[in-house]
């Protein structure tokens, strides 16, 4: 590490689910606007809709090969999210697309349902 470089922490739980929460908002905002898988395929004439998975592999892993160097997103740092983020953001919003990085209370919010659905004894 350079001397001027700072050490940022691993992603977090709670980032981790962000980050999978963001991936079904492109998804489901760029089938809403039309804009499938296509280009993925042979046959152009196949409609393939993105899904949360397709969103990771296909706009978000791409670029974070290339500007991390990182093949897995359990490599990358709380920073790291941001940069990727800002890169897929502008992107998606040269196509006149923007979705927001899910908000902490959307997390805490999905992580209290979750908690009641697999915990019913925590209400």
């Amino acid at each position: 590490m350079l001397p001027d470089e700072k050490q940022f922490p691993p992603r977090t739980p709670r980032q981790n689910r962000a980050l999978h929460l963001y991936f079904t908002h492109i998804a489901d905002t760029l089938n809403a606007a039309g804009l499938d898988m296509r280009s993925k395929v042979l046959h152009p004439d196949i409609e393939i809709p993105w899904s949360p998975k397709s969103v990771k592999e296909y706009l978000w892993r791409p670029v974070q090969k290339v500007y991390l160097e990182k093949v897995s997103t359990t490599e990358m740092t709380t920073k790291d999210i941001d940069a990727i983020f800002d890169i897929v953001n502008r992107y998606l919003g040269s196509h006149g697309i923007h979705v927001p990085f899910p908000s902490i209370e959307e997390i805490l919010s999905l992580e209290r349902v979750w908690d009641i659905t697999t915990n019913p004894h925590s209400i």
